[in-house]
């Protein structure tokens, strides 16, 4: 299977263990198959949330982690305690060899917040909810985890946002009073498929 069928497929993959299964299959190439497509979304993530969170030791849940570029991009924007969890323990056995988190943690579709601690000051979903990852009711979950000030940074591409409900989500959150969104840009996601991405930065209230 070529780079282009694992990212064409991706997006059609719709239940949890469908979609564990098919990351498990991609773990050995993933990197270099989103690499050769230059994606943007985790440093992007990195850098809004270092806006937004001045301490660098503050503990961060890496949410749907994967290979740990997510990870990564954090370790190099200055995070130190950075915590992943991801459904494919295969992405995750990669995600170690990368030496930037303090803990990595399988999850289930049943319940992929577990790992969250009133300890973590931010989620970060760098590709991580939407089309081709974990499904929209895992945004509201973000949300209801995190603590009174705590942040949600989170990436929505283009797929995603062809539905409306996404984004709706977010609205009705802000409007009864659960968050404020404290950042939001469109940009690149996979420039080399001419895919873009909206970061959002959320603080809950």
């Amino acid at each position: 299977m070529s780079n282009q069928d694992f990212l064409d497929n991706i997006y059609n993959v719709k239940d949890g263990e469908a979609m564990r299964a098919a990351y498990d299959q991609w773990a050995d190439r993933y990197d270099s198959d989103i690499t050769q497509n230059q994606y943007r979304t985790p440093a992007r993530i990195a850098a809004a949330l270092a806006r937004h969170l001045e301490d660098k030791q503050a503990p961060i849940l890496d949410f749907a982690c994967g290979t740990g570029l997510s990870g990564q991009a954090l370790h190099d924007a200055g995070f130190t305690c950075i915590d992943g969890v991801d459904l494919s323990e295969k992405m995750l056995s990669k995600a170690l060899a990368k030496g930037v988190y303090r803990s990595l943690t399988p999850c289930t579709a049943q319940a992929p917040m577990d790992a969250v601690t009133l300890e973590h000051r931010a989620i970060t979903a760098a590709g991580a909810i939407g089309a081709g990852a974990a499904p929209m009711h895992c945004l509201s979950m973000a949300i209801d985890h995190l603590p009174s000030g705590g942040l949600l940074c989170v990436s929505l591409n283009d797929h995603t946002l062809e539905d409306p409900r996404y984004e709706a989500l977010i609205a009705d959150a802000v409007a009864n009073g659960t968050v404020e969104v404290l950042e939001s840009e469109q940009g690149e996601h996979l420039p080399e498929i001419n895919l873009g991405a909206r970061v959002y930065v959320i603080r809950k209230r």
